[in-house]
């Protein structure tokens, strides 16, 4: 091993180094701004200026000042190691939708139609595609296997668990803090959902560590763009500052929480809105509890 790879191995050792460089690639002209990155990646930009000028000294990134500006791109002899060891651009992998169809037939072929079944797949893709989502073939599976459990959900006249929408705007912060914490508590007893008016590509780093310090995994969720099945399988949709986004149903129990949003915030003030969202979560699945009683009382 050469001593250039060696030191992107280090580099790219650290998961937001990895996510740092996963951004410039797939930024529109292969630059990036650091403050533009920590609102992206949640963090204080004086955190990725460190990262940076790690990754500038081991040569994998170059600096050109422009103006007041300094941009960051990833260094042409460096692009064929950074590659290597993140894989290959997301557009060149390959998606195999009817693989993917005949393989959710197989799951809800009995509960849903096999046309809607390949439309769901179909349109699936194509919203995260539009995303720029990473792992999309993997995502596109689970995307479409969440609509066609919500349509399955909300047409079964057979008893379900209550179910739980939390939407935001990125659908890469309060949402899934949420999700996570009441997924935590309830376990299988409450169904839970999230998604996102504008979603992002990832969860930001620093939901995942301030959800992973309470116990609480995020395991392999990630950011989906809002979904008509979503809302109709919902006996609960509580939005986090997306506005008029979610469509209207009769019977589905509408709940708006006014909640700082943890964009480029530190970790210490995404924890205070962790420990918000978590207060609200255990007196809604109270609520949820004591409901289900009454209806099987």
């Amino acid at each position: 091993m050469d001593a250039g790879t060696d030191a992107a191995l280090t580099s790219l050792g650290d998961p937001t180094r990895a996510r740092i460089l996963s951004l410039m690639r797939s930024s529109t002209d292969g630059r990036v701004l650091v403050g533009r990155l920590a609102v992206e990646l949640g963090l204080r930009q004086p955190t990725v200026s460190h990262h940076m000028k790690t990754l500038l000294t081991d040569g994998i990134v170059t600096r050109e000042p422009e103006g007041r500006q300094v941009w960051y791109s990833i260094a042409p002899d460096a692009a064929d190691r950074v590659n290597a060891i993140l894989g290959r651009r997301r557009e060149t992998a390959s998606v195999d939708l009817a693989r993917i169809t005949t393989d959710l037939q197989a799951r809800f072929g009995e509960r849903v139609d096999a046309d809607q079944i390949r439309e769901v797949v179909a349109d699936s893709h194509a919203r995260l595609s539009a995303t720029d989502a990473p792992l999309l073939a993997s995502r596109t599976f689970s995307f479409a296997a969440s609509r066609l459990e919500a349509i399955a959900e909300a047409s079964s006249s057979r008893g379900a668990p209550p179910s739980v929408l939390f939407v935001c705007v990125q659908n890469a912060g309060r949402s899934q803090l949420a999700a996570g914490i009441l997924r935590h508590l309830a376990g299988g007893a409450v169904s839970v959902r999230t998604a996102g008016s504008a979603p992002t590509t990832d969860v930001r780093s620093t939901i995942v560590t301030a959800l992973d310090e309470i116990g609480v995994s995020i395991g392999d969720e990630f950011p989906k763009p809002l979904t008509d099945e979503a809302v109709r399988a919902a006996d609960v949709v509580i939005t986090m500052g997306c506005g008029d986004a979610c469509p209207i149903y009769p019977g589905t129990r509408y709940l708006d929480w006014e909640l700082e949003d943890p964009v480029g915030k530190p970790l210490a003030a995404v924890r205070g809105i962790r420990d918000d969202i978590d207060r609200r979560v255990r007196e809604l699945l109270t609520e949820l509890r004591s409901a289900e009683k009454v209806n099987t009382s």
